[in-house]
């Protein structure tokens, strides 16, 4: 059978096939054009599939190269048909020696699946392609192959995945999900090269030669998608520090202002997300920002001392320079440094200030203690002297003048509990100083409570005088005035005058003084001279009648032998007396106060009898 020449190159019409691109069944090779040779343009080519082909041997019926005439066979048998521009020859294996022919063409629809063509001989190349082309995470190779089960998994695995990881979130895809997807694109890869290894691709030769250099650019799909989700990922990581970040700047401001000890809970938290952001994600855009936020915390914490309130100032400084010992060193730099001239001065100026004041918190002593303590050679610390000085004279220097020198007193009484509680030695003399001006106060404020009319203040503060300071020389005068003012309370005739310091000169005149009843008296007197005497109790003694049952008798006491009854003589001055008899209780009786006046007059002696009525 003859056929029409066949035009030169491949079946498709354009040049050369590609590498991976499989011969059609029965066509010709790939190779240089079949047309015939020069010269025998007359001859008729030989058809499709039979005999030998220009370029080489073909698939398809007759010898295969290498093959000769079977031993004994003579010139013109074989296996095949002639040489191009012969006769055909009879095969021996035809008809006449009983052979099958070769098979009938398939009938249309029937062979391999669609897009396949029948199989071809293996073509690594084009599996390559189709493996190369799977990887790309769209299933394109199975597109080729018109597989569109293994593309639709494909695809459904990829927007699964993209699902599953978008938005992209500080933790990520979980590495379980990412490791099965990497596993399934290797298994699909390697399923499309198995079944494109010798599958007949319905593509021109041109997008054969393009073929392979998009399936390399669409491996950038997975790459690209891969970086791009991990920038993502990574600005939701820092954008998530920076959340943090903000947060931690929130609680420094919600802190500002409050009182330190309910602040410091929030400056706490602040603090451990600004050390873990400065340490752990120094890298990060919110870990290059720490410094900055660190040195608006010390603004803010510091803002007592900004505004001159010292002693509110003291903690959060204190605070501050201690954050050396538990914050990172590097973060912090030499910002703990800085607040010692701050703290310095914050604890001279609240300690000073306090230095007269008894409720002050925290006190003047605690202050500047702390002050010479922790900062001895600051120029805060060599003012603390003369500023004590300077404290206590101002408040002795006027008890003599000032309207009110028991308020001035408790002023120095502050100050020497100051004193005393400071051990610093520079501080010794003014020591000194503070206790004898309290003294002077002390006396200083029982005399004007006396002249105030305030008799038990007086009594008090006098008799505390007289007690804490034995061997003063005005222990007298305050025993007196203490005398006085206890009788004045009783009799404000007594209280007209301050009792003198030092008793009149002259003749004095012969006071005995008796008790004719039960229980000690003590008997106070005050006038020219002032004084105290305590008689014994009579325990033969006993009450007189009171006005019912007396009917109007006279009472006579101190009848009896002068010694049956306690006595007490008194030597006067004289002037005009009152005195004051303070009888104690005994089991049968109460105690008893009265009060009298007597007139001592020169060049005679008196007599004084006490005694105990009954109430009726």
């Amino acid at each position: 059978m003859n056929r029409p020449p066949q035009d030169g190159g491949t079946g498709g019409g354009f040049g050369a096939p590609a590498p991976w691109e499989a011969p059609p069944p029965g066509g010709p090779a790939p190779g240089p054009a079949s047309a015939a040779a020069p010269g025998a343009s007359g001859s008729s080519a030989p058809p499709p599939g039979f005999g030998p082909q220009p370029g080489g041997p073909q698939p398809g019926f007759g010898p295969q190269p290498g093959f000769g005439p079977p031993p004994g066979a003579g010139a013109g048998a074989g296996q095949g048909f002639g040489a191009p521009g012969s006769a055909p020859a009879t095969a021996t294996g035809w008809a006449g020696a009983g052979t099958l022919p070769p098979p009938p063409g398939a009938p249309p629809g029937y062979g391999p699946p669609s897009g396949q063509g029948p199989r071809g001989e293996a073509n690594p190349a084009q599996a390559a392609l189709i493996g190369l082309l799977n990887l790309s995470c769209l299933g394109l190779g199975y597109v080729l192959l018109r597989n569109w089960i293994g593309a639709a998994l494909c695809w459904v695995a990829t927007v699964a995945l993209l699902v599953l990881a978008l938005p992209a979130d500080v933790d990520g895809v979980p590495m379980g999900l990412l490791v099965g997807y990497g596993v399934f694109l290797l298994a699909v890869a390697a399923d499309g090269a198995r079944r494109g290894l010798r599958a007949n691709l319905r593509i021109g030769a041109s997008f054969r030669r393009l073929a392979l250099p998009l399936a390399v650019v669409l491996l950038a799909v997975p790459a690209g998608g891969s970086l791009a989700y991990g920038a993502a990922r990574d600005e939701a990581r820092e954008q998530a520090l920076l959340d943090r970040l903000t947060a931690a700047d929130a609680q420094v401001t919600s802190a500002d202002g409050l009182a330190f000890d309910r602040a410091e809970p929030l400056l706490a938290k602040a603090l451990d997300e600004y050390e873990d952001l400065g340490t752990k994600h120094a890298g990060s855009r919110a870990g290059k920002l720490v410094p900055a936020r660190l040195d608006a915390y010390y603004k803010t914490v510091a803002g007592p001392y900004e505004k001159k309130t010292y002693c509110e100032a003291i903690a959060p400084l204190k605070h501050l320079r201690g954050l050396a010992d538990s914050f990172d060193k590097g973060l912090l730099g030499s910002r703990p440094a800085k607040t010692d001239e701050p703290l310095a001065h914050s604890l001279y100026e609240c300690g000073t200030a306090a230095l007269a004041v008894a409720t002050a918190k925290p006190t003047a002593a605690e202050s500047l203690n702390e002050l010479l303590g922790t900062f001895p050679k600051s120029s805060h610390a060599t003012r603390v002297e003369p500023a004590v000085r300077e404290a206590v004279k101002k408040r002795t220097s006027v008890l003599d003048t000032v309207p009110e020198p028991c308020d001035t007193t408790v002023e120095l009484r502050t100050l020497r509990t100051t004193l005393r509680d400071m051990t610093d030695a520079s501080l010794d003399g003014v020591t000194r100083e503070a206790v004898e001006g309290l003294q002077r106060g002390d006396f200083a404020c029982g005399t004007d409570q006396f002249k105030d009319k305030e008799y038990e203040e007086a009594v008090k503060t006098m008799t505390e005088y007289a007690t804490a300071y034995p061997d003063s020389p005005q222990a007298a005068h305050a025993r007196s005035i203490a005398i006085a003012a206890e009788i004045a309370d009783e009799e404000p005739a007594a209280g007209k005058r301050l009792p003198p310091s030092e008793a009149p000169g002259g003749s004095r005149m012969v006071l005995v003084v008796s008790n004719d009843g039960p229980g000690a008296v003590d008997l106070l007197y005050t006038g020219p001279t002032t004084g105290k005497v305590t008689l014994k109790t009579c325990t033969t003694c006993t009450k007189y009648p009171g006005p019912i049952f007396s009917q109007g008798k006279k009472i006579k006491a101190c009848q009896g032998p002068a010694s049956k009854y306690p006595k007490a003589t008194l030597l006067l001055p004289a002037g005009d007396y009152h005195f004051l008899q303070k009888r104690a209780g005994t089991g049968s009786s109460y105690s008893d106060t009265k009060t009298s006046k007597v007139k001592i007059e020169p060049g005679y002696s008196y007599t004084n009898c006490l005694y105990v009525t009954s109430g009726y």
